[in-house]
């Protein structure tokens, strides 16, 4: 995205945050006043989608800061960090709450409707608007787009919330107030454990889904290619890839290697590799595996 776009997104990102972080207030009250545990589990869930949030706009400016000496790389992993700590909140949480909801099951309490229809429906109006400001830029990157399809959780949490509402005013079925708390809560939890566990990956370094028989077969089909071998990938953050190799080939002058240097980086695009260190050798290693055991 281009400096312009960055401003529009942030100023969307700031009033979405503004409105989530009201509705957020408003549920808490509005849950306690009207002893509705499904809106108090909905603001959980609108709580950790404003750190979403926050965290989504701290991304797009942090982004902007240039790389220097200690940070060679940038910036890129704040985001996954603060994603991690999110996510682990968000998870202790909603165990908590399915407990609470449990507790409800066995000793339910009088829940007053009114009060929980109105906050519901604020709730949905809120997240329905914030939907609709970021809807425009979802495409633009993966950070708008988890931002997005998180708000779009919240409405529909929300929606369940209401219809929840709905059948305590008119048929006071009790037991729907807790049953839907749990349904948000395993849905938070489902979301969260993949969360959490690509984050783990990425500050792990663990190698991205890469095919590398595959990747190895390609660059020894290049001319002047012995051996492609000692493979290496990580993430720094969402979408950067980097790659590092060992590439076997006879004695040759400098502006020959970087032919095949230049060949090798324009068939690992494909592949989602944005940051190459290739390593051209002649006879160095023992070990030609691809990955290197020692």
């Amino acid at each position: 995205m281009h400096h312009h776009a960055h401003a529009q997104v942030k100023g969307k990102l700031l009033l979405s945050i503004f409105l989530n972080l009201t509705i957020t207030i408003v549920e808490i009250f509005g849950g306690i006043i009207s002893g509705s545990i499904s809106l108090l589990s909905d603001s959980v869930h609108n709580l950790g989608d404003s750190a979403g949030l926050i965290a989504s706009y701290e991304a797009i400016k942090i982004g902007e800061k240039e790389k220097n000496k200690k940070y060679t790389f940038g910036y890129k992993r704040a985001e996954i960090l603060v994603a991690l700590g999110n996510s682990v909140f968000l998870l202790t949480v909603s165990i908590f709450l399915i407990y609470e909801a449990y507790e409800r099951f066995i000793h339910p309490n009088p829940i007053h409707g009114v009060i929980m229809l109105i906050v519901a429906i604020v709730g949905l109006i809120g997240n329905l608007l914030s939907v609709i400001f970021l809807h425009s830029h979802a495409k633009d990157s993966m950070n708008v787009k988890s931002a997005y399809l998180h708000l779009m959780s919240d409405t529909l949490s929300s929606v369940g919330v209401v219809a929840g509402a709905l059948l305590v005013i008119f048929f006071d079925i009790l037991w729907i107030d807790p049953l839907i708390s749990i349904l948000i809560a395993i849905y938070i939890i489902y979301e969260v454990i993949g969360i959490i566990k690509e984050s783990v990956e990425i500050l792990m370094e663990s190698a991205p889904n890469l095919d590398f028989e595959k990747i190895k077969e390609e660059i020894e089909k290049i001319d002047g290619i012995k051996n492609a071998h000692h493979f290496h990938a990580w993430r720094i953050g969402e979408s950067d890839v980097l790659f590092e190799c060992h590439i076997e080939v006879e004695d040759m002058p400098v502006s020959e290697a970087q032919v095949l240097i230049d060949e090798i980086n324009e068939k690992l695009k494909k592949y989602g590799i944005t940051h190459t260190t290739i390593q051209l050798e002649t006879d160095r290693c023992k070990g030609k595996n691809v990955i290197c055991k020692g």
